[in-house]
């Protein structure tokens, strides 16, 4: 009796890999959004306040010192509006790097204490000292926010520090800093009238000279950062990877820290301290740009302005006819982002 064998089933093809097309030209047009973006959020932040001008008035008011708009728009809303393109693009940049630096999507320049060790630093030049201006007391801001990054990376266990320890390092050295600046401020009730604004984040008191004054600083932040791209990328590897590239990890980590002094001391001495911009920002990137920092990067120097002016114009529509302040608007809603990272199980690594 013959048995007839059944052909034997043929390998399933395997699964077509998802077409690079559609994820190339969303970041064709990625770069185009983004920029369009944020020229309407900064025609936004000069047009809206507690009087609304529409564009044409915005145009002359910034162009012709006759027209009616002109003291507001020129002289108040442009400095406002130029503070926080840059304090944005240094507190996004900051947190993209930290993310980078530390592998751990928690890192935040606020999250982790330095704009808190540039807060203290400020408000000590201040009440003490008496600092009146951003171009006297910013020194006193980088040297608070590098000793705190210093600080933290060490108590966080160095180079073998887990995201869990930074976290926890970051979070009890910004308890015990901010305890510091209310209890000065407490103290010196005149301390506390100057401050109160400035330490809750704002842009409300925003002056040509604040701009100047941290512009050298952001562009300088913003350059080592740029350079510092390609290296931190080779660090992601580890840092035997990270040789085998011909980056040197020592001095990447040094100039990491060396670029988020610059940036968050810079915003943070003419803001004051703005907390989740650096957290969110590079969160939302990443799912456009990918994780490869020379594309991350530049995205994150656009869309944190975005967000941190937006921030500001919608404290401005719902404060009206006084205003809510930014530092106000980005914590309420940096919380619920903060706790869904936490929730989806990625605070182990970016």
């Amino acid at each position: 009796m013959s048995v007839t064998k059944s052909p034997a089933p043929s390998a399933a093809p395997p699964p077509a890999a998802p077409p690079a097309g559609p994820r190339r030209s969303a970041r064709r047009a990625g770069a185009p959004a983004a920029l369009l973006l944020l020229l309407a959020v900064l025609a936004a932040s000069l047009a809206i306040g507690a009087r609304r001008y529409s564009l044409g008035e915005v145009w002359h008011g910034l162009l012709d010192p006759d027209a009616p708009a002109y003291t507001v728009v020129r002289e108040t809303r442009l400095p406002r509006t130029l503070l926080g393109l840059l304090a944005g693009a240094a507190l996004g940049l900051a947190g993209g790097v930290m993310q980078a630096l530390t592998r751990n999507p928690l890192a935040d320049p606020g999250l982790l204490g330095i704009n808190a060790g540039a807060s203290a630093a400020v408000v000590s030049a201040i009440t003490f000292l008496g600092i009146r201006s951003v171009s006297g007391y910013v020194w006193f801001s980088f040297v608070g926010a590098g000793a705190v990054a210093v600080l933290v990376w060490a108590v966080g266990g160095g180079r073998a520090a887990t995201p869990e320890r930074l976290a926890l390092a970051g979070a009890a050295v910004n308890a015990a800093l901010y305890a510091y600046v209310s209890a000065v401020e407490l103290i010196d009730t005149a301390s506390l009238d100057r401050m109160r604004f400035w330490t809750v984040g704002s842009l409300a008191t925003a002056r040509p000279s604040t701009v100047t004054g941290i512009a050298p600083f952001v562009a300088a932040g913003v350059l080592l950062t740029a350079a510092l791209a390609r290296p931190l990328n080779a660090l992601a590897l580890g840092d035997d990877g990270a040789r085998a590239l011909g980056a040197r990890p020592t001095w990447t980590r040094t100039g990491a820290l060396v670029a988020v002094t610059l940036l968050c001391g810079a915003a943070t001495a003419a803001c004051g301290p703005i907390v989740f911009v650096g957290l969110m920002v590079p969160h939302l990137v990443r799912a456009l740009a990918g994780p490869d920092l020379r594309r991350l990067l530049p995205y994150c120097a656009v869309l944190a302005p975005v967000m941190l002016l937006g921030a500001d114009v919608l404290g401005r529509v719902l404060g009206r006819p006084a205003e809510i302040q930014v530092g106000i608007v980005t914590a309420v809603a940096g919380g619920p982002v903060f706790l869904a990272v936490v929730r989806r199980g990625r605070v182990g690594g970016a």
